[in-house]
C-alpha cells in the first residue's frame, strides 16, 4: 500500500512516530499548497512564517506524544487530557489564544451504529486534528478542501480548514441519519407484514432506538459548538467565512430534527405493532373459542346423558390404545396447525 502524499515518513525524523498511523501534515501559501509530508518537528518552522497555514492530523496518540504540539501553540493540559481521552462529549472550548473542539463521525454499517471521536486544535493559522482510531476518513477531509473554493483565504486563517472539517462531519450525520431512515422504513415493512415476525421486529426497533438516541446524544451539541463560532464579539469566524459555517449550522438543525422525528416514528411504530398483534390476538381468540363452542355442544349432551355406545375395540386392550392414538394424534396436530399460524 503506497502512502499518501500528506504522511510523514516513520523513519525520517523520530518525532514521526506519534499514534498508531503516520502523521499527516500540510502546508498553505497564500490559498495553495506550500509543502505537505513534512517532519512534524518542522512544525514551528512553517509557524513561524506569517503568511502560512498549517495543518498536523494525529491518529490515536498518547499523552506523551502531544508534547510538540503542545508547545508550539502553548496548549493548555486540560486540552491535552481532553484530546487523548475517550468519550468526551461534543463540545468546543475557548483558550487563550486557540480553542478545543471535539466531534463525532457515525457511520451505520448493516443497521449497527460505530461513533469515531475527533478531536481539533484551533489556533490562527494552525489546525491539528486528533482521532481516536483510523474509522475517520482523513482523506475525505483532504478532498473536501481541495475541492472547496478558498473562501476566506485572503488573510492566512485556519478557519477556512475548520469549516471542511465541520462541513464533512455534519455530511456524516446526515448521511447515518439517512440509514437510520432506511432502518426504519424496512421495520416499518415488517410491521405491517403478514407473516409478522415479532422477535426480529423488536431486536431491530430496540437496536434502531439506541441507535438514534446515540446519534441525538452527540448531534445535539453541535448546535451550541456552531453556535458559538457563529459568534461576532469572539471573532473565530472571518466575515467571508460566515455564510459558510451558517450553512453548516443549517445542516446541524436538520440532523437534529430528523432524528427527533425518527425517534418519534419509532415509537409510533412500536404503538402500532402492539395494536395489531392485540388485533391478531383477538382473531385468533375468536377462532379458538368458535370451535371450543362448536366441539362443547356435543360434549355437554353425551356428557348430560352419560351416553357410551359400543365402539371398534370396546371393552378391550386395542380399543384403549386406539383412543390413546387418536387423542395424541389429533393433539399434536392442533399444536402443530397453531404453530404454523403463529397462534401459539
Amino acid at each position: 500500500m503506497g502512502s499518501h502524499p500528506s504522511e510523514t515518513d516513520f523513519d525520517e525524523d523520530p518525532g514521526n512516530r506519534i499514534g498508531s498511523a503516520p502523521p499527516r501534515t500540510r502546508a498553505w501559501r497564500d490559498g495553495e499548497i506550500e509543502a505537505e509530508g513534512f517532519p512534524v518537528s518542522r512544525l514551528s518552522d512553517y509557524l513561524e512564517r506569517p503568511d502560512v497555514v498549517v495543518w498536523l492530523d494525529l491518529c490515536a496518540p498518547r499523552r506523551e506524544d502531544l508534547h510538540v504540539v503542545s508547545d508550539e501553540l502553548g496548549l493548555d493540559p486540560v486540552a491535552v487530557e481532553d484530546a487523548v481521552s475517550r468519550h468526551e462529549r461534543a463540545k468546543l472550548d475557548r483558550y487563550q489564544g486557540y480553542a478545543f473542539l471535539n466531534v463525532y463521525v457515525p457511520v451505520v454499517t448493516d443497521g449497527e451504529l460505530a461513533m469515531h471521536e475527533v478531536s481539533a486544535f484551533l489556533s490562527e493559522r494552525a489546525l491539528v486534528t486528533v482521532r481516536q482510531d483510523c474509522g475517520f476518513d482523513v482523506d475525505a477531509l483532504v478532498r473536501r478542501w481541495d475541492q472547496t473554493p478558498h473562501a476566506g483565504f485572503d488573510e492566512p486563517t485556519a478557519a477556512f480548514l475548520l469549516y471542511g472539517l465541520l462541513d464533512l462531519v455534519i455530511d456524516l450525520q446526515l448521511t447515518a441519519v439517512q440509514a437510520l431512515d432506511d432502518e426504519a422504513d424496512e421495520v416499518e415493512d415488517l410491521v405491517f407484514d403478514d407473516a409478522f415476525p415479532v422477535k426480529e421486529i423488536q431486536k431491530r426497533s430496540y437496536r434502531l432506538r439506541k441507535n438514534l438516541t446515540a446519534l441525538r446524544r452527540v448531534a445535539l451539541p453541535m448546535r451550541e459548538v456552531l453556535n458559538t463560532l457563529l459568534r461576532r464579539d469572539l471573532k473565530i469566524v472571518p466575515a467571508p467565512l460566515v455564510p459558510y459555517f451558517q450553512d453548516v449550522y443549517d445542516h446541524t438543525l436538520r440532523v437534529g430534527e430528523s432524528t427527533d422525528a425518527l425517534r418519534d416514528l419509532v415509537a409510533d411504530l412500536l404503538e402500532t405493532r402492539l395494536a395489531l398483534q392485540g388485533n391478531r390476538m383477538n382473531e385468533v381468540m375468536k377462532k379458538v373459542t368458535s370451535w371450543a363452542a362448536i366441539i362443547a355442544v356435543p360434549t355437554a349432551v353425551t356428557g348430560f346423558y352419560g351416553q357410551n355406545v359400543p365402539y371398534p375395540g370396546f371393552s378391550q386392550h386395542s380399543g384403549f390404545i386406539a383412543s390413546t392414538v387418536i387423542v395424541v394424534v389429533c393433539s399434536l396436530s392442533l399444536y402443530v396447525i397453531f404453530k404454523v399460524r403463529d397462534w401459539l
